[in-house]
């Protein structure tokens, strides 16, 4: 299977300066590699704006602007209002101080539902305040035999004591994509908050909060494009009535955010600015497109790799192009190891997702990783997957 033409797929790698290297870059789910746009941003930024916000001089003037296209950017990126965005250094930050908040308004006894499908950094924040607070967690488990989210066992778990529903739009272990509309709707219909992780699904979907019925989203530009910081998509209504901790003199009116803390950092947001347009000029039709024959590649060719066990669901379908595998016996970072040498980035480990890893019996040593992005290519996979039968076949 050849990847589609419908992504000049040339053009798109020349854009990017580390595409140069003579890497395979195969570890886009820990973060993707920046188009020269965003690295011109951030530099620009601290050449031109570099100040604090608000002043009466033109630098603070340009630094107010960069953030406020920032927060214009993302909204339309996320699918909400331009004041229903907070930054942040992170979306781990953000979503501890989120749910902080949130855990504030609870009484004891009453429950937060999360997934075992999701990354720890949308688990771990519920489970701190649910024991600062005497909250119940429930967990909703997946579907070992293709590692995809049991919808119908996560809707058994609400009642009306169930105040929150946290779950990812797609795993960063296994690449499955659960139903977020129907787990939106159940949660709204058991009286509690719909709260998505949308880092992983951000390169791959277009990320749709307000359709969705989400109340709040989240998501991290390093792993869209962008540089290291946070966004949250919050819902208006939800955020003006939160407690949020604020230093006094800091205003509650946007075009600022209350659950933003401090100076943000400034050529961040410039630098997420330009990975949004930059998203937003090669189309997610074009993406998918594109990802989706590359996984058609990687999955036929791995099927004719001999023992490789390859976890979550075997097809297209359903999925971003991130695949979680081991080969025979081996240390997923021996494996790794020799993937490295041979000029290709993968991960292994459990990827900040003890939840899938435990329900697959991969708690002990983990897993390794290959995540495709759209500026990979039909020759990089056939690189990976040259390498993996060679570490096979030595073992």
């Amino acid at each position: 299977m050849r990847a589609s033409e419908a992504l000049d797929v040339a053009a798109v790698r020349a854009r990017f300066p580390a595409l140069a290297r003579p890497l395979a870059y195969l570890d886009g789910p820990g973060g993707s590699q920046v188009p020269e746009d965003v690295i011109e941003a951030i530099g620009a930024c601290l050449r031109d704006a570099n100040s604090n916000l608000d002043g009466a001089f033109a630098t603070s003037t340009a630094a107010t602007a960069i953030v406020a296209r920032a927060r214009e950017a993302a909204a339309r990126f996320t699918g909400s209002a331009p004041e229903e965005i907070a930054f942040g250094p992170n979306m781990t930050t953000l979503n501890f101080l989120l749910a902080h908040a949130v855990a504030r308004t609870l009484a004891p006894g009453e429950e937060i539902v999360v997934t075992d499908l999701d990354h720890d950094a949308n688990v771990s924040p519920w489970l701190i305040v649910a024991a600062d607070h005497d909250l119940v967690v429930r967990h909703a488990p997946i579907r070992t035999e293709d590692g995809t989210l049991d919808e119908d066992a996560l809707e058994g778990l609400l009642g009306p004591r169930t105040r929150v529903v946290a779950f990812t739009l797609a795993s960063n272990a296994l690449g499955s994509i659960p139903d977020a509309a129907r787990i939106a709707a159940a949660a709204h219909a058991a009286g509690a908050l719909a709260w998505a992780d949308g880092v992983h699904l951000a390169p791959h979907r277009p990320l749709r909060r307000a359709e969705l019925g989400l109340d709040v989203l989240l998501c991290s530009p390093y792993k869209f494009f962008g540089p290291h910081a946070g966004v949250a998509a919050i819902r208006r209504e939800l955020a003006e009535t939160l407690p949020a901790d604020r230093v006094r003199p800091a205003s509650e009116d946007p075009p600022g955010h209350r659950f933003e803390t401090g100076t943000q950092s400034h050529e961040a947001l410039a630098g997420t600015t330009a990975a949004i347009a930059y998203m937003a000029g090669v189309g997610y039709d074009a993406i998918e497109a594109h990802e989706t024959a590359l996984a058609g590649r990687f999955l036929d060719g791995l099927a004719r790799v001999p023992r490789v066990e390859l976890y979550g669901i075997r097809g297209v379908e359903g999925r971003t192009p991130t695949f979680c595998l081991n080969v025979g016996g081996l240390d997923p970072r021996h494996v790794t190891t020799e993937l490295a040498a041979a000029g290709i980035q993968a991960w292994d480990g459990d990827y900040y997702a003890p939840g899938p890893m435990r329900a697959l019996g991969l708690h002990d040593r983990g897993a390794v990783r290959i995540g495709l992005l759209h500026y990979n290519t039909d020759a990089e996979v056939d690189r990976v997957l040259s390498a993996l039968e060679a570490v096979a076949r030595a073992a």
